[in-house]
């Protein structure tokens, strides 16, 4: 998911997610009604004499909410792109800022490359260091990523004159 939002006057904060489908409490509701549904049928047969399924049943939802709980944290992941008339500035993250790139506007190139399997690989340069973005995007929202950040340094560019 891209959203582009213009903070001041020559001041662009672009925010980079995953894009994902439970969000919120939905995601506790689906953890929730898929382990009831498990322990409920393992609760049945347990009390038909199959003592095993029990445990077993256990484990299958311990390793259900691990599975769900990496995918979980994998789709928390953001990035944010600023955008100013001076400085370029990258955060990655989860939470908080786990890596920071900033670099002067002036010395900064947007590239855009196609790999080995002729996906869109999107990154910003300077002095020799590569520092790739959006990366986790799927090509349509690569594309729209393209389309703003042209906008946005054009619009810059403007300004300059």
């Amino acid at each position: 998911m891209v959203s582009v939002e213009e903070k001041s006057n020559s001041n662009y904060l672009i925010t980079l997610s995953p894009n994902s489908s439970l969000t919120g409490i939905y995601r506790i509701i689906f953890l929730a009604s898929i382990s009831f549904v498990c322990v409920g049928i393992a609760t049945v047969f347990y009390f038909f004499g199959a003592y095993l399924i029990l445990p077993f049943a256990g484990i299958e939802i311990a390793i259900l909410l691990i599975a769900f709980y990496l995918s979980f944290k994998w789709s928390s992941r953001k990035e944010l792109i600023y955008i100013s008339q001076e400085v370029v500035k990258i955060e990655k993250g989860i939470h908080k800022a786990e890596y920071l790139w900033e670099e002067f506007r002036t010395f900064t190139s947007f590239q855009i490359e196609k790999d080995a399997n002729k996906s869109l690989r999107l990154s910003f340069r300077s002095k020799g260091d590569d520092v790739i973005v959006g990366d986790f995007l799927n090509e349509d929202d690569k594309n729209i990523l393209i389309n703003e950040i042209r906008n946005i340094i054009d619009e810059l560019n403007l300004e300059a004159f």
